[in-house]
């Protein structure tokens, strides 16, 4: 095998792309591509097309002068968005007064005194000014429109119905929510008797204010404060909808209107630890010992740097007994000097296999984020908040059999029967090339497959080697199609559109997806896969792909999605047939996002924000708390 001389090259290697433009579900490109580019292959036969096709039989390559040839084109991926919160609108009040509906002609020859408690009320509907979304206002308009009496007042004052849900809003705190995107101004009990009329009308604006209030708070509970797809093309999601008509009037017959609106919260074992986690870090003052670290400290085996002494703390502090015991002579006799002596980076390869890190003596950005024990307790309660967010946008439940990916955690995990089976490393897109935040279903498991190359990869990074040596997919053994026809690479005008050019490398022990490729059909060509990469799966930071999850246990997430045995997934890889074999049931996979998750214990866990992803949501939870706080 040919040395690797460029970091460049080794960035290349599989993955899946980020944009597609008429290919097919694709990966990224192998490290084999690229080294051995110049070793000869022998080329299938190519079939001679019957008429012209496109980029084929034109100018060719090497008659156009690269000097005066415009620069390759480029494919980008989505972006992030400047977050527009949905905006409040104005109830329409006045189209909610019927001088039939309202009484006033039945008691308007009644005096003051002997008129019924807010008889008249209604005709004060036009004179309040209360804001809410689309959303809430059609359901307040619809059912105030229909309906004659009122949900959260009576007599002369707030009802006791009204007092229970608005301890409920109180506390949306406790749910990963604002309590001020709730508050309502309560009337108070005490109030001047001889100005009925003004008291009809606060308390109208509080009913009024009250709905709006509460039913603001179910849709926020239910399907989160934000619209995930207008962070960014990175996120895809269909948002749950909320009838919000016909929970106001389930209200009204419920007596116990508290445990109803509770009942609204995710009930999902996962967002019941992030609940426990939140009410946890809220009650602690933050006091907990902490070793801070310079950022950006990089130490390597013996070199020489101040921060060792930081780091030398740091395990002293995090480490267990068992480990300080065992290297009790080599921490109690270091004197705080700078030199990283073979037995200091023992001790550190300790502490990092302890904790589940590369064990090899480097200190680097997962070392340091151990050792100073991560985020502060105000970094962890916005981690929370955005994951109980986030939480709300997947199911409520995420079902008895699935898959789910944490990108932060470069983990997948399969669970069945309510309980996870077991959970393996995995790469994810690089920042440059991000895996998305979506649901969808594995139905297909193809073993032995073939690499469709996407138009991104194909423009982005083939497209200028191909134009100084058109032959060169020729040689690699990769088949070339142009509008459905295959042709030589050499045959190809690269100076033209690619657009109905589709590339694929078949099946081979080099192959950018391995032995195997986990399918679940979705608009942006990811899916899970084998690599010939292994060696990524040691590293502690692996967003390093083009976007698709490469598995380190392949065979053994192909075996239980199919609901067969690793040996038989083996058998059907040893016969170096390309071959698609259907799950039996097809199975949710949920490829997400979480900086703050449960492990399968329960015990929230902590992971950077490797896409900054968590800097968007809390845009986006400022911008929306701007809007409600707007005034009208």
């Amino acid at each position: 095998m040919k040395i690797i001389r460029s970091a460049a090259i080794v960035a290349l290697i599989g993955g899946c792309a980020i944009a597609t433009m008429d290919v097919r579900p694709a990966s990224a490109l192998t490290l084999m591509d690229f080294i051995r580019g110049g070793k000869k292959r022998t080329s299938p036969e190519y079939a001679q097309p019957a008429r012209p096709l496109p980029g084929v039989g034109m100018i060719m390559p090497q008659q156009i002068d690269p000097r005066t040839a415009a620069k390759p084109p480029r494919v980008t991926g989505p972006r992030y968005y400047t977050y527009k919160a949905e905006p409040l609108r104005r109830i329409a009040t006045d189209h909610l007064l019927d001088p039939i509906v309202t009484g006033s002609v039945q008691n308007g020859a009644l005096p003051p005194m002997l008129r019924p408690p807010l008889s008249d009320a209604r005709q004060f509907l036009p004179q309040i000014n209360v804001r809410a979304t689309e959303g809430v206002a059609k359901a307040v308009e619809n059912y105030y429109g229909s309906r004659t009496d009122f949900v959260w007042i009576n007599g002369s004052g707030v009802s006791a119905r009204a007092k229970s849900a608005l301890a409920v809003l109180a506390q949306a705190a406790k749910v990963g929510l604002d309590p001020q995107d709730y508050a309502v101004q309560v009337p108070s009990d005490t109030f001047d008797r001889g100005d009925m009329i003004a008291r009809e009308k606060e308390l109208v604006q509080f009913e009024l204010a009250m709905s709006v209030a509460t039913l603001t708070y179910v849709q926020d509970t239910v399907r989160g404060r934000i619209d995930p797809n207008k962070i960014s093309g990175y996120h895809d999601f269909k948002r749950k909808s909320v009838d919000l008509f016909a929970f106001l009037d389930k209200m009204v017959g419920s007596d116990d209107v508290a445990a109803l609106i509770e009942s609204q919260n995710p009930k999902s074992e996962q967002f019941q630890a992030l609940k426990l986690e939140l009410e946890r870090l809220r009650a602690q003052t933050d006091a907990t010992p902490r070793v801070e670290i310079a950022p950006g400290t990089l130490l390597k085996p013996g070199e020489s740097n101040p921060e060792l002494a930081n780091v030398i703390a740091g395990i002293k502090l995090k480490a267990s007994e068992s480990l300080k015991t065992e290297h009790a002579v080599v921490l109690a006799s270091y004197q705080g000097t700078p030199d990283y002596t073979p037995e200091l980076v023992s001790v550190v390869e300790a502490f990092q296999k302890e904790h589940g890190l590369k064990a090899d003596g480097v200190v680097g950005q997962a070392s340091i984020r151990v050792l100073t024990g991560g985020d502060t307790t105000a970094d962890k309660i916005n981690k929370l908040e955005i994951a109980m967010e986030q939480a709300r946008w997947l199911p409520d439940g995420l079902g008895n059999r699935y898959v789910f990916i944490n990108q932060p955690a470069f983990t997948a995990s399969y669970t069945d029967q309510g309980v996870e089976q077991f959970s393996m490393r995995v790469v994810v897109g690089s920042k440059t090339n991000q895996t998305y935040f979506f649901q969808d279903e594995i139905q297909t498991v193809e073993v032995n497959p073939y690499w469709g190359v996407p138009q991104s990869i194909i423009v982005n990074e083939m497209l200028p080697k191909l134009r100084s040596d058109p032959g060169y997919l020729d040689r690699m053994g990769y088949q070339v199609e142009v509008g459905g026809r295959v042709v030589s690479s050499s045959a190809v005008n690269w100076y033209g559109s690619t657009s109905s050019v589709a590339v694929r490398q078949p099946p081979s022990s080099d192959n950018a997806l391995g032995e195997l490729k986990i399918l679940f059909p979705n608009a942006h060509a990811i899916y899970m896969h084998d690599t010939p990469s292994k060696s990524f799966f040691k590293r502690d930071q692996r967003a390093l792909s083009h976007g698709c999850v490469r598995l380190a246990d392949p065979r053994r997430m192909a075996a239980a999605v199919l609901g067969t045995s690793i040996d038989d997934v083996g058998k059907e890889i040893t016969s170096g047939r390309n071959k698609a074999l259907q799950v039996p049931q097809k199975v949710p996979v949920y490829v997400s996002y979480f900086t703050a998750w449960p492990n399968k214990t329960g015990s929230v866990e902590y992971f950077n924000d490797v896409y900054d992803r968590d800097t968007y949501v809390n845009r986006a939870l400022e911008a929306t708390r701007n809007a409600r706080r707007a005034e009208g």
